[in-house]
This record gives structure tokens, sequence and C-alpha cells, in this order.
């Protein structure tokens, strides 16, 4: 059997367990105005009877229990962290560095336009290079996240469709679509009608055209597909739905498999969302900020969100609608006018900028070059990882190449009585964040890996090594599976549990 090491976590101890009495972290200074009695400040009803009960511990206890906590967090920065349909690629500290120059980080949307030129020119030049890459004609910058985007293009589609006197109240996705896609149509007022995948994994196109009709809004769809495949029949796909009326919304979660390759415009799709925190390689954050945004074709413009970034006549860059607010949206240098068929504001101020400044940077320090080399090694690193993999994983769609990501399944180690869930969390022992497990929906037991293309190939390796040696293990001893983690500072939690109940305060002592 291969062997592989596993990692080991020491054995701290809580803050509280640290305490001793009469140890001091910190001294405030002595008080230099008259002391009010709190009695005097507080109503007696909200005074406590007992002082908090904090632990009382050194400063540099202090400061080890949170740094020993910080290396508890997994990042990308510290670990191959492979989720499926996620894209949590590197993110470069050149970007980094130029989101935090003094010009860039220490201004505010209400300065006046001129004080703010450079800002309004990379925002500007964002645009026109993400309507570049996706084959659109105009793109806002506004929405603050992917599923914020999805809202967004489709609150234009609706608004596209009222402008032609058409109630078109349904949304096509497939069987295989992002969870937010069908919460957005339903935030965005119109009902989802879902359609199964053919037997390759693709769009079934008979039941499409079943699906589509005169109350068909729109068919929000990523390609490649959230299985990790490619829509090989994209065209037809896109002729159905205009023919029933109907528009193609592109999800851009998978954009990072066809950046410099080929572009949503050039499919057939109307209109696209960009997760920036995923293609860009900005930062995720702690559940954000990030970027969303959205490009249509030309039918589509008038409805995008005001206020928009534009160049006037004389070169300078505005903020200009009938939606603008504030110092910087002054009707100084004549803007554009606001359209009547916006669909209104969708952010306050215009976007997240400091997200917004790094995938510029990302960009431009890449050119169209390295972001086509981007996609093409993604896709390489995928496909190796998938064939190593095959001899101790099921794939359902076996005779394709994936794209940026694939999709396996833990349903043939069910025989030892093991689960995808018990391979992810015996995943945890070697040190490595799981993948993607249970989505999509339509794989049985799935298991979803994108390795994304700043993986070294030992780093590809290694992780492969483990899977590989933890199937070994779900024949030869899948008590040791079932169990896992073993290694980590607490064994396996009752999810389900803390999802339906979960505690959200905490009492101290």
């Amino acid at each position: 059997m291969l062997e592989v090491k596993e990692t080991t976590q020491s054995d701290d101890l809580l803050i509280f367990e640290r305490s001793r009495p009469g140890r001091i972290g910190y001294s405030l200074p002595e008080c230099d105005v008259p002391a009010v009695p709190k009695e005097e400040l507080v109503p007696q009803g909200m005074l406590r009877s007992e002082g908090l009960a904090f632990p009382e511990v050194y400063e540099v206890d202090v400061i080890r229990h949170y740094t020993a906590l910080s290396r508890r967090n997994f990042g990308v920065d510290n670990g191959f962290y492979p989720l499926g349909s996620c894209t949590m690629k590197y993110n470069p500290k050149v970007n980094e560095d130029v989101a935090r120059y003094p010009g860039l980080s220490k201004i505010h949307p209400y300065q006046p336009e001129e004080s703010v030129q450079g800002a309004l020119e990379l925002m500007y030049r964002l645009q026109q290079d993400l309507a570049g890459l996706t084959g659109m004609d105009e793109v806002t910058l506004q929405p603050a996240a992917g599923a914020h985007g999805e809202w967004t293009g489709l609150m234009m589609i609706r608004a596209y469709h009222e402008s032609r006197g058409e109630k078109r109240t349904k949304v096509i996705v497939p069987d295989s679509s992002h969870g937010t896609n069908p919460a957005s149509a339903a935030v965005a007022g119109f009902e989802t009608v879902t359609i199964p995948s053919n037997s390759r994994g693709m769009v079934d196109l008979d039941a499409l055209r079943a699906a589509v009709g005169e109350d068909t809004a729109a068919l929000m769809l990523t390609n490649p597909n959230t299985l990790g495949l490619f829509e090989e029949q994209i065209v037809e796909i896109a002729n159905i739905v205009h023919e029933a009326g109907g528009l193609l919304y592109y999800d851009g979660a998978n954009s990072n498999a066809i950046m410099g390759i080929t572009r949503p415009g050039d499919m057939g799709f109307d209109v696209v969302h960009l997760n920036l925190h995923k293609t860009m390689s900005t930062p995720h954050g702690g559940g954000g900020p990030g970027a969303g945004p959205v490009g249509v074709k030309q039918r589509l413009i008038p409805f995008l969100p005001e206020p928009k970034i534009v160049q006037v006549e004389s070169g300078r860059y505005a903020i200009r609608g009938a939606r603008t607010e504030g110092a910087a949206g002054g009707p100084t240098d004549g803007g554009t006018v606001g359209s009547a068929s916006s669909i209104g504001r969708v952010k306050a101020f215009y976007g997240n900028f400091g997200i917004l400044v790094r995938a510029y940077a990302y960009i431009r320090s890449l050119g169209p070059e390295g972001l086509r080399q981007v996609s093409e090694n993604a896709v390489l690193n995928a496909n190796y990882m998938m064939r190593r993999l095959a001899p101790y994983y099921d794939l359902p769609y076996p005779d394709q190449p994936c794209k940026h990501e694939f999709v396996m399944s833990g349903s043939g180690l069910a025989k030892y009585g093991i689960r995808t869930l018990d391979v992810a969390k015996r995943l945890l022992d070697f040190g490595y964040h799981p993948p993607t497990i249970y989505f999509p929906l339509n794989v049985e037991e799935c298991i979803m890996i994108e390795p994304t293309e700043t993986e070294s190939k030992e780093t590809l390796d290694g992780f492969i090594d483990v899977m590989i040696a933890i199937a070994q293990e779900a024949e030869t001893d899948p008590d040791l599976l079932r169990n896992a983690p073993h290694t980590t500072p607490v064994t396996r939690l009752d999810e389900t549990g803390a999802a339906r109940k979960p505690v959200l305060n905490c009492a101290c002592g």
C-alpha cells in the first residue's frame, strides 16, 4: 500500500484553560478626566451584578492563542484548495500591492470627479477589458457578487421583455445548474423550470424544445457546464431559446476554462456575469467582498444599472446617469443622460472598488496570451488528475475530456460501507481541504475537483496519491475512514444539527 504521512496538530489548551488569577495582559493608562460612577451613566436594570468571566492571561499567551487559531484556518495561501465549481485560485500578491497604492486605497466615492480620474479610468478600462473577454457590448461593474450579478442580469431580462409588451414568467435551468441560478430567478420574480441532462452530461435538446414557449424569459447556463463538460451543441441551444423569444444567460462561474479561447458572446449568449473573486483571482474574503460584473449585448444596453462609468467628450472620465448620487456625479462635463429603461442602482456607490483594482491588475499583468495560458493550464491539470484517479473512483462520463474541473463518484466504495463524506473527512487527516462533495446533485456520491492553473505537478501528485491511499484504506480498513478525521482539533461533528440548530452566542466561563 502507498504510504502517505498524516499531519498532526498540537493539543492546544483553550484560552480559559490557560487562565490564572491575577495575570494581566494589558494595562490601561490612568484616567485623566474625572471618574463618573457607572450607576450615573447606565440604568440600574442594565448593570451587571457580576463581572465578566474573562480569562486572566499574559499578553504573550493571548498572542500565541490567536496565532494558533489562525494556523487552524485554511486558505489558498497555505494549502491546495480543490473546491470544484468555485475556482479557489491563488491571489497574486502584486495585485494586493496595487490595491494598496494610496491613490487607490485612500479615496472616497464622494470625492469630486476631477480628484479621482485615475480610479474612474481604471474602472472604465476594466469594463472594456471584460466586454472584450466575454464578447459583450457593454459591462456594468456594480454587482457585488456572482449571485448579485445573476439577479441584475435577470432584472434586465425582465425589463427587456416588459418593454416589448411581453409577460414572460419562466426561466429554464439544467438539473446540474448552480443553486444560485434558480434562487436568483425566484428573487427576480420568475418561475424556474428544470430540464434534465442527457446521457453525456449535456443539455437534453429534446427536453429544452419541450420546455421553451411564449412564457420563456431565459435559459441560464454555464459553459463548460457544472459537470466540467463543454456544451458542444451550444449554438443549437441558443437558436432554440432565441426562436422562442427568450434570452440566453451565461453564468460565469466556470470562465476559468475559456478565457482567451472562446467567448460567451460568440456562443449566442445575451447576458453574462463574471465572478472576479474566482476567474480574476481576487480574494473570496470571509464571504466577501466580491464582484460580479454583468455584460450585455446591444439590445440590453438601455436596461443596464445606473449610474455608469463613461468617457466624456473632453477625454475625461465621469459617473453619469439618472441615478447619480454624490459629488462625483455632478454634471460637469456634458455626460450621458440617464436611461428611462434602466433598472436603476443595484449597489451603493459603484461596486467593490478594491476588488475591481485587483482584477484589473491581474488582467493587465497577464495580457491576452497569459489569460489564454491560464485556461489551458487549468484544463490540462484537471484532465491529468481525472485520468490518474479514474482507476480508483467512478467517472460518470468516462469517454469525455473535462475542462477546468471534473466530477467523480464515490459510489464504488459503497461495497465497503464507505461514502463520499468519509473520503472528505479522511482527507483532513492528511492536511488537505476536501473538494466539493454531493454537488452537482445529478451525480450519485459526487466528488467535484478543480485544481486551477497555479498548482504544480508535485502538488497535484501529492493530492492524487492521498486520494488513492484513501481508496485503498476503504477496502482494507473502512473503520479508519468512517471515524475520520483523527488528527484535527475536533473529530466528526454533527453538521446537520449545527446547520439546523446553530448556537450564535458564547457564554464566557
